[in-house]
């Protein structure tokens, strides 16, 4: 009779824990199809296209550990209370009830956390930013040095290092994906001679755009798109062109450093105040 019980109890425990690793096992083919799949589309359809093969897999895996990890503590967990229900004939109700209690006190208590791994993995898959990306997130701007499923480290202009909590970004604002804009204000005096201004902008642009140095880093030519304001202290023209995203800023201070010059040069004064 005993040996009948210790065998239905063994059969029992090796159902159940064949059953776990049968769940384990589809959960984690379920989780990497599905990755594969969300990542696949970003990389065809959407912002991950300039990503390489390594990184998404990189990518991939970073997604698929995380979410298989969790499932597996809540299949584990569940299955050793069913051994133990089923090996010490034990009511494993309490148990589960307490499970339970201490599962929503845990969920309260770090909600924060598994926000942040969350929006952690969303900013993977859709490839909002990387290493290396000037971007602007919780009201804190610099370039990414590090970034994990739980945080984003950013160091500033000063030199200063900001960690983020991937949950506290609802805006991922990315200064250096593909291509950027130079705009240029730039108020000339009233008086000015408008289409003179408007050519000598254009040519120190253009200049600019066919420099052996500069042109590498220019996609157009930045130009006069417009005369954008007139103020109480001259008129403001509006000087648009493309570069590579991360030149923005060294191509915008070497053009306004040209056109101080050309203004001299041309006779076009600009409002002291």
């Amino acid at each position: 009779m005993h040996l009948g019980a210790a065998l239905r109890t063994g059969a029992e425990v090796l159902a159940i824990l064949v059953a776990a690793a049968i769940v384990i096992r589809v959960a984690h083919v379920f989780v990497r199809s599905t990755a594969r799949a969300l990542l696949n589309r970003e990389s065809l359809e959407g912002t991950a296209q300039e990503l390489s093969s390594l990184e998404l897999k990189k990518r991939q895996d970073t997604i698929e550990a995380l979410a298989v990890n969790v499932i597996r503590f809540f299949v584990v967990v569940i299955a050793s209370l069913m051994i133990l229900e089923a090996a010490f004939a034990l009511d494993i109700g309490p148990a589960i009830a307490g499970l339970g209690i201490a599962g929503i006190a845990i969920g309260l208590g770090t909600q924060h956390l598994v926000r942040d791994y969350l929006n952690g993995a969303l900013i993977l898959i859709e490839n909002q930013y990387g290493k290396g990306d000037v971007v602007r997130i919780a009201g804190v701007s610099g370039t990414v040095e590090d970034f994990t499923l739980r945080r984003t480290t950013l160091r500033d202009q000063d030199g200063t290092v900001h960690t983020v909590p991937n949950g506290e970004i609802s805006v991922a604002s990315n200064m250096t994906r593909v291509f950027a804009r130079v705009n240029q204000d730039v108020r000339v005096v009233y008086g000015t001679d408008i289409e003179k201004a408007t050519a000598v902008v254009n040519a120190v642009g253009q200049e600019l755009a066919d420099d052996a140095d500069w042109g590498p880093r220019i996609l157009e030519a930045p130009r006069v798109e417009r005369v954008s304001a007139l103020g109480e202290s001259g008129i403001t023209l509006k000087i648009l062109g493309t570069v590579h995203a991360s030149e923005q800023w060294a191509v915008g201070g070497e053009l306004r450093k040209r056109l101080l010059a050309a203004f001299q040069e041309n006779g076009i004064d600009i409002p002291h105040s």
